[in-house]
Parts: C-alpha cells; sequence; structure tokens
C-alpha cells in the first residue's frame, strides 16, 4: 500500500494538537471543536487500520521503512500486529470520548485579577498525547519506540499539574500544591524507568548492532545473534523496569493514585485507559519478542508481583475515602491481572491479557467519566459526601452502576471474558497463583458495591437533592461505552480475532507451548 495509513494516522492527531493551540484565546469554543474533529478523524483512521489488517496474514503489517540515522542503524520503521490494531483502535475510540467529557473542564476560572486554564492548551495536549501512543503502538524500531514512549511524559505533565480536578476539599491553593506534588511525582518515577530503558537500548544497540525489532528477532530465531545469558538478563531488566512503571506494577505504583486523584476525570481516564496500556503492550512487543529467554527466568517473580498488585490494588481500593483513588487501586487490580496474563505464557492468558486492555480502556472509561460528572455537580470527591444520588439522578446512577459492574467483571459485560482468559491461562500452568489471583474477584465486588451503596442509595443527603441528571452531552459520552462493554460481553470475538494469531505468534517467541490438559477430550 503506498499510502503511509500508519503514520497518517499517528500524524493527524499531532496535526490537530498544533492546530487548535494556534486557535485565537478568544476562540474557545472553536478550539473544541476542532480537537473533536480531528479526534473522530484519527478514529475514522484507526478503523481503516483495523479494516485493512488482515489476521491470518504476515505478522506486521501496514509496514513503512525509512533510514533515518543512518550511523547508528535508526530507522524509521512501524508495523501494527493484532496487538498493535486493537490499541490503536482503544486509543482513538477513547479520545473523542475523554474531548467531550471535559468539554468544560478547561475553561478559564476568573481567580482575582487572574485568568488562568488555557482552554487552546489542555484540548491540543490531549491530542498530543494521542499521537505519541499511536506511535508507541506502530513504532517496530526500539529507538524510534522509545522516543514517543518517553516524549509523552511531557504533554501528560502539564495536564496533570496545569489542569487538575477543582474539587479540593482544602481549597485552590492546597488543590495547586497537590497537583504539582502529583505532576512531578509521576515525571519523576516515568523519567527514572525511561533512563533505565535507555541504558538498556544503548546496551541493545551494541550487542545487536541495530534497533529493528523485527531484524533484532529473526537473527536470534536463525542463531546468528548470540546474546550471553547475563547480557540477555540484564537488558530485559532495565526494559521490564521502564514497562513495569509505566503499567503500573506494585511496588512501582504508587504514582498513579495522585496522578488520578489530582487530574481532571477525563485525563484520569487517559492516563489509566490509554497512557498505561503502552507498558503492558510493550512487554508483549518487546520483553518477550527480545528476551525470551530472560522472560522465562523473570517469570516467577513477575507472576508475584502480579498477584501482589492484584491483591494489594483490590484491598487498598477497600478502604478509600476519595473516588478517584479508589478507582486508582481498582487499576492497579486490573493491571495484575494483564500482567499475569501475559508472563502465564498461556495462549489464554495472553489473548485474555490482550483483551484486558482493551475492556479494561472502555470499562474504566464508563465508570471514571460519570464519576466525572457526579464529582462536578457537588464538587467534591468524597464518597462521605453523597447519598441518595439515585433518587435524584436516576440516569447518572444507572450508568455509575454498570461501569461498576463492569469494573468487578460481572458475566455479560465485556472485563468478565478477559478476566476468566486470564484465570484460565494461570490455572494452566500456574494453579497456585491462579486461585490466590481469584481473591481479587471477590474484592473487586467489595469495593464496588459498596461504592455504590454509599454514594447513590439510602436517604438523600441536602447536598445533591437538586443535582441534576446527565445532559445530552454527557450521554453522548456514556450510551456508546456502555454499549460496547454490553457487546464486547456477549461476542468478543471481533476483537478475539484480531489478536489470537498475534499471541500465538509471541508465545512461538518463547518458545512455550499451552500445557496439555490433564484429562484428555473423548473421542
Amino acid at each position: 500500500m503506498s499510502f503511509p495509513l500508519l503514520t497518517a494516522t499517528a500524524a493527524l492527531p499531532a496535526v490537530g494538537a498544533i492546530a487548535t493551540a494556534a486557535v485565537p484565546a478568544a476562540q474557545r469554543t472553536a478550539a473544541k471543536w476542532l480537537a473533536l474533529l480531528f479526534s473522530l478523524a484519527t478514529l475514522a483512521l484507526a478503523a481503516t487500520v483495523a479494516v485493512r489488517f488482515d489476521p491470518g496474514g504476515d505478522r506486521y503489517q501496514l509496514t513503512e521503512s525509512h533510514a533515518w540515522i543512518k550511523d547508528f542503524g535508526v530507522r524509521y520503521e512501524l508495523g501494527v500486529d493484532g496487538i498493535g490494531v486493537a490499541l490503536v483502535a482503544l486509543t482513538a475510540l477513547l479520545i473523542p470520548f475523554i474531548i467531550l467529557a471535559g468539554w468544560h473542564d478547561a475553561d478559564p476560572l476568573e481567580t482575582g485579577s487572574k485568568r488562568w486554564r488555557p482552554t487552546q492548551g489542555f484540548f491540543a495536549l490531549i491530542l498530543a498525547v494521542e499521537a505519541m501512543v499511536i506511535l508507541s503502538f506502530e513504532a517496530t524500531d526500539v529507538f524510534l519506540f522509545y522516543i514517543f514512549f518517553e516524549a509523552m511524559l511531557i504533554p501528560m505533565y502539564f495536564l496533570i499539574g496545569g489542569f487538575g480536578d477543582r474539587a479540593h476539599e482544602h481549597g485552590e491553593q492546597a488543590a495547586a500544591t497537590q497537583r504539582s506534588y502529583a505532576a512531578v511525582k509521576f515525571l519523576l518515577y516515568n523519567l527514572v524507568g525511561g533512563l533505565i530503558m535507555l541504558a538498556a537500548v544503548i546496551g541493545l544497540y551494541v550487542v545487536a548492532g541495530n534497533f529493528s525489532l523485527a531484524e533484532i528477532a529473526q537473527a536470534r530465531a536463525n542463531g546468528t545473534l548470540d546474546m550471553a545469558t547475563n547480557t540477555e538478563r540484564w537488558l530485559f531488566l532495565g526494559f521490564f523496569f521502564a514497562f513495569a512503571v509505566k503499567a503500573p506494577l506494585w511496588p512501582l505504583h504508587t504514582w498513579l493514585p495522585n496522578a488520578m486523584q489530582e487530574s481532571t476525570a477525563p485525563v484520569a481516564v487517559l492516563i489509566t485507559a490509554v497512557v498505561d496500556k503502552v507498558g503492558t503492550f510493550a512487554m508483549l512487543r518487546f520483553c518477550l519478542q527480545l528476551f525470551p529467554e530472560a522472560s522465562k527466568w523473570a517469570t516467577p517473580v513477575i507472576l508475584v508481583l502480579a498477584v501482589i498488585s492484584i491483591i494489594y490494588g483490590a484491598l487498598l481500593a477497600v478502604g478509600q475515602r476519595d473516588i478517584k483513588r479508589l478507582v486508582a487501586y481498582a487499576s492497579i487490580s486490573h493491571f495484575g491481572f494483564i500482567i499475569l496474563g501475559i508472563f502465564a505464557m498461556t495462549s489464554q492468558g495472553q489473548s485474555g491479557a490482550t483483551l484486558y486492555m482493551v475492556n479494561h480502556g472502555i470499562s474504566t472509561a464508563a465508570l471514571m467519566l460519570v464519576a466525572g460528572f457526579l464529582i462536578s455537580r457537588r464538587g467534591s470527591r468524597l464518597i462521605a459526601d453523597y447519598g441518595g444520588v439515585q433518587k435524584v439522578a436516576p440516569v447518572l446512577a444507572g450508568t455509575f452502576l454498570i461501569g461498576g459492574l463492569a469494573t468487578l467483571s460481572l458475566p455479560g459485560l465485556a472485563p468478565f471474558v478477559s478476566e476468566f482468559l486470564v484465570l484460565v491461562g494461570a490455572f494452566a500452568r500456574y494453579p497456585a497463583i491462579g486461585i490466590i489471583a481469584t481473591f481479587g474477584i471477590v474484592l473487586a465486588a467489595l469495593y464496588t458495591l459498596v461504592l455504590y451503596q454509599r454514594t447513590m442509595t439510602g436517604p438523600v443527603k441536602p447536598e445533591v437533592s437538586a443535582m441534576p441528571d446527565l445532559r445530552v452531552r454527557e450521554l453522548v459520552v456514556v450510551a456508546p461505552l456502555v454499549v460496547l462493554l454490553i457487546f464486547l460481553g456477549v461476542y468478543p470475538k471481533p476483537v478475539t480475532d484480531i489478536v489470537n494469531p498475534a499471541v500465538k505468534q509471541t508465545l512461538s517467541d518463547v518458545h512455550k507451548k499451552d500445557p496439555r490438559p490433564e484429562v484428555e477430550a473423548a473421542k
């Protein structure tokens, strides 16, 4: 195909970011509509990528390759497998909803004589993050991937620190201090991970002589690249550390609750439903393909860390007083399931992990965006400040319930299928790990239902008695997400058909096959 479709899919939101930022300050509404139109156009291109992709064809498709820095073997190489296609589609799908949900989140406020929150900058930064995330999912050159893996931290830093949540029980000055702390913590954690990865990227070049994922994997397969065992393990650890910070995996997770708490709800969705997926995606694409033996060597420790994330995140979610922090700790638990599925080294586990990335993105977006609409009405993130909402805003309460039920993986909603596959894959090879991970499901039911009970049921508190129900714009945001949760819950085949061939190839990279069942099927 002569048209560079993958480049266009990433370039369009980048152009949109520049165009949105250039809109005159007085034309805030025009900037919003421009950003939305660019996000919808990007979604159309991402849909074209999905349609053009042939699950039964080559591993990497729609490829592009151009010389870039010849002296160091760096190339502008793009390509997508089934996993990349699914995550590019997820990113492009969520951004229009994020923009619509944050329609008024960056409107300037009058604080004394100062005006702040430039609207154009807010939406331009969202589009910039989208462009960098999509390029991260498409890059097959390790150095190219690293550039955008790190570059996305800059717009995210400004989104957290400059456009944080307005709801704070101690006033605007305390809110500004907390936003700055959360933004700096986010940046420092991820920069440290990125710098360690940079050392590993340089080490990989010293050993392999280039940065092309396909060429390195091919050289490993045909025996022309002989990587010493200790070298491979150190390089793997450098890559995995950076991805575990981004994921976020316990104990490298502590930046996430602060970042989500202090962000607006749309930015919180951008963090956990979009940006964090780059970490788990990179574990599949780079850790397992580049360092197969080291991946198997590290698997026992990673599985233990994944299970700790599942239980630890769920336990802390149970005890939260802040709605956003509860969703953040729930996400840490869910990312534990994703990493468990990846390193279970079974086709069910890795298919479930990939499907979980997609379904978690949709379910978290539904729950967090409705929570954001709730918080904007009451002006508080504290669970104790709510009660009886379902009597005054039944549609808001109903969609909040659906998002919560999806978070606890209720059968019939999308996350159930992926969580079930992860657990089946884990049980097949590591029964004890699978049993312990199952307790995360019980805890998820506890924190989700307690959250709903405390906020939506019971006597109507005076502060919420006049709370309006969801408006048309908010319904446009939430309704498609609810439809997707139900559709993929009863019919996940469109996604699994795309990702399963890529999962089989990834298992082949690490020379793993599914365990034989203990009881043979009757003939």
